[in-house]
């Protein structure tokens, strides 16, 4: 594999060990590609707030680029907006009421980052706690000066539209939620829908899977949002040629990246079914984020001469 121009690295499971910090080594490797001229995009399902949280402490440069909500937002490392998508309002509306039977486990999102890269309440709004709490209760309890309880839903689309929305549940509940989605035409699964299907979509959808605790989550985003057309929209505008680029990920809403890269790698501690796809395209599977496989292929790609 060549040195890449930039690098589009996902952050949990990819990045971040299970301990939820990001060890020294990764740091090193990272700061190292960046002074090696290498563009560093982090590109994660977390808003940009959220992401910042273990982001700050490696010391990035502002020039970098971090793609959030999975691929509805891009802001530089000083926060300053670069692209953003919206789900309309009327479609939100939509929503709301095709998915009655889900309404428990729904999170709408809005984009309210200020100037310092902070968020406000109302970021996130939800209409049911108990549900979310039992699925992803460090979550809730770390985002709770964002969250806003509104009931009905539907009062908080009266102004400024969400970026994304996202059903949390098992993992049994939540193909149950996505096959519901799906049957509508207007809904385009990223990771399986021929890219037909996407002319007539007003919404994407994202599916990330951690088997180890039974926990599904799909991200609903506006039709044509993804992190492989984020990074595809970043190289652009970097004057990078794709082939250039190189995507790390660990997880089915990291597969757009995987296939529009120059390059793509993929984590171990990824599903089978997605390492065995990793494997009939030959990417490399490198060590789990547990052991550091992130730093460990930026060091083998700035050993390795140009």
């Amino acid at each position: 594999m060549k040195r890449p121009r930039l690098i589009a690295i996902d952050i949990d499971g990819t990045l971040l060990p299970p301990e939820g910090r990001i060890t020294p080594r990764a740091t090193e490797a990272l700061l190292r590609a960046e002074q090696a001229g290498i563009h560093i995009a982090i590109a994660t399902g977390r808003r940009h707030c959220y992401a910042l949280r273990v982001l700050r402490e490696v010391g990035l440069g502002v020039h970098n680029t971090l793609i959030s909500s999975n691929g509805a937002v891009l802001r530089d490392f000083n926060h300053q907006l670069l692209h953003r998508s919206t789900l309309a309002l009327d479609t939100s509306l939509w929503l709301t009421q095709h998915l009655l039977d889900y309404r428990d486990t729904l999170v709408m999102t809005f984009d309210l980052v200020g100037p310092d890269g902070e968020d406000e309440r109302g970021a996130l709004v939800v209409e049911h706690l108990d549900h979310l709490h039992q699925s992803i209760e460090r979550w809730m309890i770390a985002n709770e000066p964002y969250i806003a309880r509104i009931d009905p839903i539907e009062d908080a689309l009266t102004g400024n539209e969400p970026i994304q929305a996202m059903l949390c549940g098992t993992i049994a509940h939540m193909q149950q939620a996505e096959a519901h989605l799906l049957s509508h035409e207007h809904v385009y699964a990223t990771n399986h829908d021929p890219l037909e299907r996407l002319h007539t979509a007003r919404i994407a959808i994202h599916r990330t899977e951690y088997a180890e605790r039974d926990l599904c989550i799909v991200d609903i985003l506006p039709a044509g949002c993804s992190k492989g057309i984020a990074i595809t929209r970043l190289a652009q505008d970097l004057n990078i040629p794709i082939e250039d680029t190189l995507a790390i990920g660990d997880n089915w809403n990291d597969l757009s990246m995987l296939q529009a890269a120059g390059s793509a790698a993929l984590m171990s501690n990824a599903p089978p079914e997605l390492r065995t796809l990793a494997q009939r395209n030959g990417w490399p599977i490198l060590p789990p984020h547990s052991q550091d496989g992130v730093a460990w292929l930026i060091e083998n790609l700035l050993a390795t001469a140009q």
